[in-house]
């Protein structure tokens, strides 16, 4: 697990039924390629998120493969269609098994 891997997502607090959203979600994470050496030759692990998804009240919304080529501190915007008030479940996949995740709410006014 990055101990220092910070997950960070901007929700609206509400929207109208019916409404589209935009959702911004970035994870602080420094994304190890696992091709570089450390200062006695030897390979630092690979370590990177490899998967994204957010689902609201239970229903995907976004499911995001990432490839290594990914940067470090993985950004993404993207917009959801908002019907019912409910909760926004982020969750980052690491390759190292560790499991971000991040919940907000969102009331439909």
């Amino acid at each position: 697990m990055a101990d220092d891997a910070k997950p960070r997502v901007k929700v609206p607090k509400s929207a109208a039924a019916g409404e589209v959203v935009t959702i911004k979600a970035l994870i602080s994470h420094k994304m190890e390629s696992g091709q570089r050496k450390d200062a006695e030759g030897k390979l630092i692990p690979r370590s990177i998120i490899n998967r994204f998804t957010c689902d609201l009240n239970g229903v995907n919304v976004v499911d995001v493969a990432i490839d290594p080529a990914v940067s470090t501190n993985p950004y993404f915007e993207f917009d959801a269609k908002v019907d019912a008030a409910g909760e926004f479940k982020f969750t980052w996949y690491d390759d190292d098994g560790s499991v971000y995740e991040d919940v907000k709410p969102i009331a439909v006014a």
